[in-house]
């Protein structure tokens, strides 16, 4: 298997299966986020191709010993922002980060219904977010990215992804307990 850095080479020397290689690598992630993002699978699609375009196009920019992954979702952060800049607000699929904020493991059959409310409070909560911090938040607890990673996707300060991050934690936490919701429940939050 060909490293990152090998296929931007290859692909440099336009050779399009290392652009195919590439998009089969990454496709899952740049979706999720672009859909989380813009909240319109359609959309996050399009986003999607779109990214891997820009790789096409732009690969003599990347520089091959980097990561490739910060650089991908740093278009894709970019790409969702201007649609989301332009269209109004649609509904998110953002199941996979409300689950990602609620409690793991096994659950009893009767807390089962409670977590999935939780779950639906959770993503009703991060809907609720301005666009900056609902992306920090996506971006940390959907993609796993550490805020220094977040930082270079964004091309922020780290101060500025704390701080988004900060202020977003206690947006949900306050609508969460302003919905009843048992604090403990929503990891990171009580």
């Amino acid at each position: 298997m060909s490293s990152d850095g090998e296929l931007i080479c290859q692909l440099r020397e336009r050779d399009l299966s290392a652009l195919g290689e590439l998009f089969e690598r990454y496709r899952h992630q740049v979706y999720r986020i672009a859909l989380a993002i813009v909240r319109n699978p359609q959309v996050a699609e399009d986003i999607l191709q779109d990214c891997f375009l820009k790789l096409h196009i732009y690969a003599h920019r990347i520089d091959p010993e980097r990561p490739l992954m910060p650089w991908l979702y740093r278009v894709t952060a970019n790409l969702s922002y201007t649609f989301v800049s332009r269209h109004l607000r649609r509904s998110a699929d953002l199941d996979q980060v409300s689950e990602q904020l609620s409690v793991s493991g096994t659950l009893a059959p009767d807390r089962i219904t409670e977590r999935k409310e939780l779950n639906s409070d959770i993503r009703h909560a991060i809907e609720g977010l301005s666009d900056n911090q609902r992306v920090v938040v996506i971006l940390h607890y959907l993609a796993n990215m550490s805020i220094q990673d977040i930082s270079e996707v964004l091309d922020c300060p780290v101060g500025t992804v704390k701080s988004r991050l900060h202020y977003a934690r206690e947006n949900l936490r306050h609508q969460l307990s302003s919905m009843d919701r048992i604090p403990e429940l929503a990891h990171g939050y009580a």
